[in-house]
């Protein structure tokens, strides 16, 4: 059987703002209508697969399950690693947990954050490499490459094969000069990330090649724990493991020592990783004047740019080759042939711990989401919306109060065990230290005004008592899990 891992754990800073820490690019909708991970597993219905695997952070568990839902795929409960540890040990986990059910089972690698532009050829190749990985071959996609890009890792092309290529090697992102030189040459692929083989396999040679991933994702996934939808492995264990692409990890070694255990099928799936600003540019729509532009935007002597607008009117004059990137906390101003250089941004705000890095004003919950659209010394102001059905933990706080005010739909609020209901242009008071909730019984969405005013107004300010999300026994203070 084959069975699709989706690998959903990275950060995208080279995006920032668009992509923060706790919002990362693989949830955003940015070449089309579906998110990059939905738009990953949505290309799946044209293969024949048994339940995908989705392997994230455990950070992002409520995102993913929430975006996975809406695409209807099949998959496994969703696997959630304690912290990165990059592609060598999350197919680790992967390969294990589907040898709990088939020894011969043939997984498909693919990262959740890449465009795919011909779905078509993307499924051509796929066949192709069946072939192979029944011969115990591991497959790698290549993609030929339009430029001396240096932000990909390459291949070489080895042996030629019916189906393919033997891999020659595995080479990291090199400088400018070396990118020339493999582009002139026509012996280097760009290196897609996408790979297929059986778990046995991999497992077999990650064994060989890095024991120490191998035995601390063995013992990870000995004391499994399920979750609603989501699998925890042992977080001990697989903290324990090394940090390691896959690449690095087994495929370099692999083919220094043998010319042929490795095949490269060629890929012309128009493929992109949506690394950087520049690239997005070249996947978006264009006006006449090579302009991608999105939201409200009037562009005048603008050409050759990247115009986004999350929420404002963004006007531009007489501009080229700029990125220009609006949303509701942030604004970026780059030059379109410079993006590579966002990540110095990213780790000057990283230094001076500004909280835009790693959230968006808008935050999204298990529940719905909120925005922080004001604050102020002692007060904070956010709209609130409630999913129908969806339900916020029973909760207190030790230093706020809070007034509710509904602006469309019905609120079911308890407060010191006394329900109530609340309509439009309702408000309801929670006093400091009450112990409360908050429901959407309604089959539309519950939209709320919030204020809050004390004198310590941090998210970590929640004590829980009851939560159906799993978060009522987690150790205070954790910002992701101890926000509404």
């Amino acid at each position: 059987m084959l069975v699709p891992v989706v690998i959903a754990g990275g950060s995208g800073t080279r995006l920032w703002p668009l992509s923060r820490t706790h919002y990362p690019k693989q949830f955003l909708s940015l070449t089309g209508e579906q998110s990059l991970l939905q738009q990953t597993l949505l290309r799946l219905k044209g293969l024949d697969h048994d339940p995908a695997i989705i392997i994230c952070n455990e950070a992002h568990r409520f995102l993913t399950a929430e975006q996975v839902r809406l695409t209807e795929i099949p998959h496994f409960p969703i696997i959630l690693e304690p912290e990165g540890r990059n592609t060598a040990p999350a197919i680790a986990l992967a390969a294990f947990k589907v040898l709990e059910i088939n020894p011969d089972a043939t997984l498909l690698v693919m990262p959740a954050d890449h465009d795919i532009g011909n779905v078509e050829q993307f499924l051509n190749a796929i066949t192709l490499a069946a072939e192979s990985t029944k011969k115990n071959k591991l497959v790698t996609f290549g993609i030929e490459p339009t430029s001396a890009h240096t932000g990909y890792g390459y291949i070489q092309k080895g042996q030629s094969l019916e189906r393919g290529f033997t891999a020659k090697q595995f080479v990291e992102k090199p400088d400018e000069v070396t990118a020339m030189r493999y582009l002139e040459s026509g012996q280097f692929v760009w290196n897609s990330g996408i790979y297929m083989f059986k778990a046995q396999v991999y497992l077999d040679m990650l064994k060989r090649f890095n024991h120490d991933i191998f035995r601390a994702c063995f013992n990870a996934m000995q004391n499994q724990q399920y979750d609603l939808d989501f699998t925890r492995v042992d977080a001990s264990a697989f903290l324990a493991c090394p940090s390691d692409s896959i690449d690095y990890a087994i495929m370099e070694p692999l083919t220094a020592q043998q010319d042929d255990a490795v095949v490269m099928v060629p890929m012309a799936a128009k493929w992109s990783d949506v690394g950087s600003f520049d690239t997005l540019w070249q996947l978006l729509d264009k006006d006449d004047k090579q302009n991608a532009i999105c939201g409200d935007v009037i562009a005048i002597d603008t050409q050759d740019s990247l115009l986004l607008s999350e929420n404002k009117l963004l006007a531009t004059v007489g501009l080229k080759d700029v990125v220009v990137v609006q949303t509701k906390d942030a604004v970026l101003i780059a030059d379109k042939n410079n993006t590579q250089a966002i990540k110095q941004a990213v780790a000057q705000l990283e230094q001076i711990s500004r909280v835009e890095i790693h959230q968006h004003r808008e935050v999204y919950r298990p529940w719905g989401k909120f925005d922080a659209i004001d604050e102020g010394e002692r007060f904070l102001v956010k709209r609130i919306t409630v999913n129908p059905g969806a339900r916020l933990s029973m909760q207190m706080h030790h230093h706020r109060a809070e007034h509710w005010v509904v602006v469309s739909g019905i609120a079911k609020v308890t407060i010191d065990k006394k329900v109530q209901y609340v309509t439009e242009n309702q408000s309801v008071y929670i006093p400091i230290t009450t112990v409360h909730s908050l429901e959407n019984p309604g089959k539309i969405a519950l939209e709320l005004i919030e204020v809050q005013s004390g004198s310590f107004l941090d998210e970590s300010d929640i004590v829980r008592f009851d939560d159906e999300y799993g978060r009522a026994d987690l150790q205070q203070g954790n910002f992701d899990d101890h926000t509404e």
